[in-house]
């Protein structure tokens, strides 16, 4: 599998990254991996944040251990900024919000996280912020279409946090298994398209993921 490089220094890669694909090893994997496909060609790299597999779009990898600590710092301190572009069921009530609710380990089910009432272990700070893009109908079915802005970094952090809403990311097999979703889109509906660090001479680099194309065709249909 060839990934596409969005961005590339003498320390940092920025990537596009396609749905399906794990992004570090896991206990008995045998899948290729992010890691497996560029250790070769930089024996150095390092993951310093990861995308959930059905998650696509753009993601930082350090090439030296000097990289990975000083992009590592800048989001311990949140200084990075992620957006995110969702498609979620249901009509989203409000235009713009901020979720701010810690998440924990879910009672039922130790793949899921879970935010509010019956979380369990530790309850880590998680906030999201999101704006509706546009709300719209396919086959009598209601869905929006989100931009979202993680303040945090936890794990399935804005699958969870939209499913707390009532919101859930749409052909989602672990919080959304069985509501509709669009004709064409039986992925997880969720986007990584742009992401904002400062690089190793200090300056500020923005990197863009082009929509994918199941995204397009569904957002193009309702205009």
């Amino acid at each position: 599998m060839k990934i596409k490089i969005l961005h590339e220094d003498s320390d940092i890669l920025a990537i596009d990254k396609p749905s399906g694909i794990l992004v570090h090893p896991g206990q008995k994997n045998e899948d290729k991996t992010i890691l497996d496909l560029f250790v070769k060609k930089y024996p150095k790299v390092e993951i310093i944040h990861r995308l959930d597999r059905e998650t696509s779009g753009v993601m930082l990898l350090a090439k030296n251990a000097k990289a990975h600590e000083f992009l590592k710092k800048q989001f311990m301190d949140r200084e990075i900024k992620k957006t995110y572009y969702a498609i979620v069921s249901g009509w989203v009530k409000n235009d713009h919000d901020t979720i701010n609710k810690p998440i924990g380990r879910s009672p039922s089910d130790f793949r899921r996280k879970l935010a509010g009432r019956g979380a369990r272990g530790e309850l880590r700070e998680a906030i999201t912020e999101y704006k509706v893009l546009k709300r719209f109908i396919i086959s009598g079915n209601k869905f929006s279409y989100l931009e979202i802005h993680p303040k945090t970094g936890r794990t399935h952090q804005i699958r969870v946090h939209m499913k707390f809403i009532n919101h859930p990311v749409i052909s989602d097999s672990l919080y959304n298994p069985d509501k509709p979703y669009p004709k064409g889109l039986d992925r997880l509906a969720l986007h990584a398209k742009s992401i904002e660090f400062k690089d190793l001479k200090g300056k500020i680099v923005k990197v863009e993921s082009p929509l994918p194309k199941e995204f397009g065709k569904i957002i193009k249909l309702q205009k």
